[in-house]
C-alpha cells in the first residue's frame, strides 16, 4: 500500500485510483452518450426526461443519448442536465461516476412523496438528512453513518426560493428501493415512529456517495403525492398534473441556484478528507 494512503480502504476511493477514475469517465461517457469533457462543473440531476427537455429548450442545446441516462450541456451558463432515471442504484452510480470529472456542485431535482401531514402537492421539501433504506449506500460507507447533503448547496438553494417568494420545508427524508410499501402497514407504522417528512428512492444514495466521493451534493424536492392519505396514492392523471402545474417552477428554481451559486455563493467545499 502507498505511504500516502493511512488506511486500506482509502486506495480504492475513486479520486484516489487513476484506475477507477479511466473506467469511470469511459461509462459516464457510453451511460451518457456525452464526451466526459463536455461536462460542465455545475451539474443538475433529474428522474425526469421532461426536465431535460424544458432545459434544452430553454438554452437552445440538444440531447445526448446514452445506454442508461441522457445529458445536456449549456456551456454558457456553465451547467449541464442529467436525466438519471429511477432509484439508488443509478444515483449511487452517476455520482461516481461524475467524481472522475471533479464537480463543483450537484443537485438533485427529485420528487417525492409527502408524509407529513401538513403537506400539500406542489410543496418544496429541502432535506436535512435522509434515512438509508436502500440497497446500495452501505457498499461505500459503514450504516451508522448518517446520509447528509452538502450544507452549503442547501443554504444557497433556500436562499434562493425566498427571493422567488415560495416556501419549503424541512426535515429528514426516507429513502427506499421498496416499491408498493404503501399497501404494507408495518412499514406505513415504522414511517410514522420516524417523523420522516417525506419519502423517496434516491437522496441518501446521492448523499452518502457524494460524501465519499469527493462529490458536493444537495437536492430540492418537490412533493408529488401524500400516500399516507386516502386518495393520495400517485396515478397517472395526478401525475400529469404535477407536471403541467409545478414542475417549471422546479425547474426554474434548480437552474437559478446553480447558476448563481457561482457568483454570490460561499465556497462548498472547505475541508479535506
Amino acid at each position: 500500500m502507498p505511504e500516502k494512503f493511512k488506511y486500506d480502504f482509502q486506495e480504492n476511493l475513486i479520486y484516489n485510483s487513476p484506475k477507477k477514475i479511466q473506467i469511470a469517465r469511459d461509462m459516464l461517457e457510453r451511460y451518457t452518450g456525452s464526451p466526459a469533457a463536455d461536462f460542465q462543473k455545475y451539474i443538475i440531476l433529474t428522474n425526469f426526461h421532461n426536465y431535460l427537455t424544458s432545459f434544452c429548450q430553454t438554452y437552445h442545446t440538444k440531447q445526448q443519448i446514452g445506454s442508461v441516462m441522457q445529458v445536456a450541456h449549456a456551456t454558457e451558463i456553465k451547467l449541464s442536465m442529467v436525466d438519471i432515471k429511477i432509484g439508488a442504484p443509478t444515483a449511487a452510480l452517476i455520482i461516481e461516476l461524475l467524481a472522475a470529472v471533479e464537480p463543483t456542485a450537484v443537485l438533485f431535482l427529485g420528487m417525492c412523496g409527502g408524509l407529513h401531514r401538513s403537506l400539500v402537492v406542489g410543496d418544496f421539501i429541502l432535506p436535512m438528512a435522509a434515512i438509508r433504506d436502500e440497497g446500495v449506500s452501505h457498499h461505500f460507507i459503514p450504516p451508522q453513518v448518517p446520509s447528509l447533503p452538502t450544507f452549503k448547496i442547501q443554504k444557497f438553494v433556500s436562499q434562493i426560493i425566498v427571493e422567488n417568494h415560495f416556501d419549503y420545508r424541512t426535515g429528514v427524508v426516507h429513502s427506499t428501493d421498496y416499491r408498493f410499501w404503501e399497501l404494507d402497514e408495518a412499514f406505513k407504522r415504522q414511517l410514522y415512529e420516524e417523523r420522516a417528512i417525506a419519502i423517496d428512492m434516491e437522496s441518501s444514495a446521492l448523499f452518502s456517495v457524494g460524501f465519499v466521493s469527493k462529490v458536493p451534493v444537495g437536492a430540492l424536492l418537490l412533493v408529488s403525492d401524500l400516500p399516507l392519505k386516502k386518495g393520495g396514492i400517485k396515478t397517472k392523471e395526478s401525475s400529469r398534473k404535477v407536471f403541467a402545474k409545478f414542475t417549471q417552477s422546479h425547474i426554474d428554481i434548480g437552474i437559478q441556484a446553480m447558476v448563481e451559486i457561482q457568483q454570490r455563493g460561499e465556497k462548498i467545499r472547505h475541508y479535506r478528507w
